[in-house]
């Protein structure tokens, strides 16, 4: 580990895995590394329509986990199935719904997922590096791509997302480096993980934050029920910690909703206008 957290630049802007040229819209950036973590990760920016034509505007910024299957089907954990969040994205811009915004999906490092994705160990299945993973984050990523991308900087304008684990650690790092983080999408979040600690996580550290990150929750009535009534829990302890329904909260439970790409795919316009309404 040599410290160093700029990409291979050479692959700024190359073809997927396959060969295919990405939407000219996306970036993607080879073998990000960290000081902080042990493996190199590929990054993938969305930047939104009209972006190169306005060298002089600036846009707020979503950080993504699991950034494979975001955008390219080819990458995604189930082929062929992405969120598709460039075209939902789109839409809702072109509608009038949207902040025009950028997008940066952060590839998990497969084997490593797990680890990075949660916030303490369980006594058997191991993990509990997130704070390492979001010491990555918010000291070595966020400030290269405010180097090679026009975003605002400031915390309203920064959202952080994910689902499952990822929704597990977007939550966790949105309350532990709160200074960053205005805006969070937790999507079916894992919060089965280690008996349940990131409830004791939220009593403990939501009075340190100042001002509530504006947050989405959501869950699938088809999920399961353990994860369905984990998520109520969540929900209720979000509020008596002073989240407010309709205005910092918003909770919905996704009818039809399952826990994979497609269904995920299908809030990402509710999420984002949400999030990220237009101005």
């Amino acid at each position: 580990m040599n410290g160093e957290t700029q990409p291979d630049e050479t692959a700024q802007i190359e073809p997927s895995d396959t060969g295919e040229p990405l939407h000219p819209r996306l970036r993607l950036h080879r073998d990000f590394s960290s000081r902080y973590l042990a493996d190199k990760r590929d990054i993938i920016v969305c930047v939104p329509p009209g972006y190169d034509e306005d060298a002089d505007r600036a846009y707020p910024v979503l950080y993504m986990q699991d950034g494979q299957n975001l955008f390219d089907p080819r990458t995604s954990f189930i082929p062929g199935r992405t969120w598709q969040m460039r075209e939902h994205a789109d839409e809702g811009i072109g509608a009038g719904e949207i902040e025009p915004l950028i997008i940066v999906g952060i590839y998990n490092t497969g084997e490593r997922r797990l680890a990075e994705y949660t916030h303490d160990p369980d006594r058997k299945m191991g993990g509990g590096e997130a704070g390492d993973y979001g010491l990555m984050l918010t000291r070595e990523l966020m400030p290269w791509i405010a180097g090679e991308y026009r975003v605002h900087r400031d915390r309203l304008a920064t959202g952080l997302g994910g689902s499952s684990l990822g929704g597990l650690v977007t939550l966790y790092l949105g309350l532990r480096f709160a200074q960053f983080f205005g805006r969070l999408a937790v999507l079916s979040p894992s919060v089965w993980w280690n008996n349940r600690s990131i409830l004791g996580y939220v009593d403990e550290h939501a009075p340190q934050v100042w001002e509530r990150p504006r947050l989405w929750l959501d869950v699938g009535d088809r999920e399961g029920r353990r994860t369905l009534s984990d998520t109520e829990m969540l929900c209720r302890r979000l509020r008596a910690n002073g989240w407010v329904s309709g205005a910092s909260l918003h909770f919905e439970r996704i009818h039809g909703g399952t826990h994979d790409e497609a269904s995920w795919a299908k809030r990402v316009r509710p999420v984002l206008g949400f999030l990220f309404p237009a101005q």
